[in-house]
């Protein structure tokens, strides 16, 4: 990645770095969002054990992985400042981390998954898939953190293309998986919602393989001879990863998990409200890739800027970011309103969740504008390398604000479930407001900083 000059030049570069990242998050997302499709196909139960056992998964991996993608900033401050002999050693040393946290989710959840699904009103065979589920998706923890920091280090040197295709070329194996473990094909038995979970850990370690592959083998990546020599672990360099990545990872958690919280109250009412919830919800998270894919885009390209002092270049890619999730994401919630009927009828033929989830998806509309301004600010600030605001605004917003709006609504008003939504859409507007404060004060830290130099 080089510097370029003009603002025609920047927008360029920054479709040139987005399209792939929204690529490779749709692709990603895609495994999750096949599971809980094909398993709506096999039963309700099925359909709300996957759901609540992605709503227990989901804030666990994005809140951990989060703190791995401070390797993205680590690593574009170092090429943006011509350090580039410092990046094997950030990148080992990352993996280590990696490794650490994958050992500790594996630990924990070997003690908690049972206590957490005993404690919750479900029936008996959505516990049990969902537990299933859960094991299975365990095997496949190791070599997902794994492949984050490889991910961040191929996205950081903005060979963004390069992550699309590898996820390219593992979504239609995880989706024949899907159909062969779910289903039950090649003499294999039906397993229904456990099955998708055992065909994702498999493609987890498919993508590391060919990630590992690409950056050992494969010119830009391979003059920087990563792993070719065994670092010591660094108590220093962990630090550094942890002091930035903690924050993103808990600001993550804070948003993620807000929507698994709501999942899991959800659990006293009937199984259908949750399957219909859990769809909508699902494909909100799904349209929630574009501002994502911008939010990561920024934090490359923020950072990239940062690392060479060029502050003014920096703020102008906050500001096309920002203009381009707001466009992106209104043009999403003008299609999701037209066809809400039929996105409830991908996922299910139930009659009672499709007319339920339809209902959601209005709701889901809301989430549209407020995640448009905020995920970019996120990903900006990440590349000015602030991130312990950014993680108090979203405990604050989501969890003091969102939640207990949500949970007033929804238990002591005529709204029921549907007040929980209104709690999210509620806590997601006040997060966009704090984060815009954050980033004008933080650009005019930076901009006298650089009048003062």
């Amino acid at each position: 990645m080089n510097q370029v000059f003009t603002y025609q030049e920047r927008i360029k570069l920054f479709i040139k770095i987005v399209i792939p990242i929204l690529v490779t998050q749709l692709g990603l997302f895609s495994m999750n969002l096949f599971d809980i499709m094909m398993t709506g196909n096999v039963g309700p139960s099925d359909l709300a054990g996957v759901a609540i056992g992605s709503g227990l998964w989901v804030p666990i991996y994005t809140g951990l992985s989060g703190i791995l993608l401070s390797i993205t900033p680590i690593i574009a401050h170092l090429v943006g400042a011509k350090k580039t002999e410092s990046v094997p050693f950030s990148i080992t040393q990352g993996m280590y981390v990696a490794l650490a946290m994958s050992l500790i989710v594996l630990g924990l959840g070997a003690v908690l998954v049972q206590p957490i699904l005993q404690g919750m009103n479900l029936e008996e065979e959505v516990r049990y898939v969902a537990k299933y589920y859960l094991v299975a998706l365990g095997f496949g923890v190791i070599p997902l953190f794994g492949y984050t920091v490889l991910r961040c280090f191929i996205d950081a040197l903005g060979h963004t293309r390069i992550s699309m295709i590898i996820t390219l070329l593992s979504l239609p194996i995880n989706i024949v998986l899907n159909y062969i473990l779910i289903f039950g094909k090649l003499g294999l038995p039906a397993l229904g919602g456990i099955g998708s979970g055992i065909a994702s850990a498999i493609t987890y370690w498919l993508i590391m393989l060919i990630s590992l592959y690409i950056v050992l083998k494969k010119r830009p990546f391979t003059q920087f001879q990563l792993f070719q020599k065994l670092y010591p672990i660094s108590l220093s360099k962990w630090k550094e990863i942890l002091v930035i990545g903690v924050p993103i990872g808990l600001s993550i958690f804070f948003e993620t998990s807000i929507f698994s919280a709501v999942t899991l109250l959800m659990s006293s009412f009937d199984t259908v409200t949750i399957a219909s919830h859990q769809v909508a919800l699902n494909f909100a998270s799904l349209l929630y890739m574009v501002p994502l894919s911008i939010s990561m885009a920024l934090t490359i390209l923020v950072g990239f800027e940062i690392g060479a002092k060029r502050i003014k270049d920096a703020k102008q890619y906050t500001l096309i970011g920002v203009i381009a999730a707001v466009l992106l994401s209104s043009v999403c919630a003008i299609l999701l309103y037209i066809f809400r009927s039929e996105v409830a009828s991908l996922y299910t033929k139930d009659p009672e969740v499709i007319t339920l989830t339809t209902s959601f998806l209005l709701y889901a509309i809301f989430f549209q504008l407020s995640d448009a301004i905020a995920a970019p600010i996120q990903g900006a600030l990440r590349g000015y390398k602030d991130v312990n605001i950014t993680f108090l605004l979203a405990l604050v917003s989501y969890w003091f604000i969102g939640l207990p709006v949500g949970y007033l609504l929804a238990n002591y008003t005529s709204y029921g479930a549907f007040g929980y939504w209104i709690g999210l859409i509620i806590g997601l507007a006040a997060g966009a407001i704090g984060l815009t404060w954050r980033l004008l004060k933080i650009q005019k830290i930076y901009q006298l900083k650089n009048a003062a130099n």
